[in-house]
């Protein structure tokens, strides 16, 4: 049984998913900014030099240009004390531009995992593994 702590934080990581899969970039971008602390940091293999809610706002617009109908399942949620590991499986069809490439057409269906640190009910801290190479692949971009 989760704690009350964590049971409010599986809340706020069930809000923000709730709203990426709703296909709107002004309500993923609303989330983003509720869920996200201003301080918070993204830490990816590419820095960026943007802030964690300046990045996952280009994230989204970006993956919602490229595959608008994408959609995130939650495969495991594990929450321990102020983190939740999300395992997920993301889905789309490849209807615009997408990392300098023309629309293919074709769906993919790629893996991912977030581990999402919270303080205060806020997301401070956020790491990904994407399968990148999975989806450029189904893509038809690389072999």
């Amino acid at each position: 049984m989760p704690t009350v702590w964590e049971a409010l934080t599986i809340e706020t990581y069930r809000r923000f998913h709730a709203a990426v899969n709703s296909g709107d970039l002004e309500v993923i971008e609303t989330a983003i900014e509720e869920v996200i602390h201003p301080d918070a940091r993204f830490h990816t293999a590419e820095p960026s030099g943007l802030t964690a809610i300046a990045m996952q706002k280009r994230i989204w617009a970006t993956l919602l240009r490229a595959f608008p109908d994408l959609h995130v399942t939650v495969d495991d949620l594990l929450c321990a004390d102020d983190k939740i590991v999300a395992r997920q499986t993301v889905t789309g069809t490849n209807t615009g531009e997408y990392r300098g490439m023309p629309p293919t057409g074709r769906p993919v269906r790629y893996s991912e995992i977030f581990i999402f640190r919270f303080a205060d009910g806020q997301i401070v801290d956020l790491w990904g593994v994407v399968d990148v190479l999975s989806q450029l692949r189904q893509l038809g971009h690389v072999t």
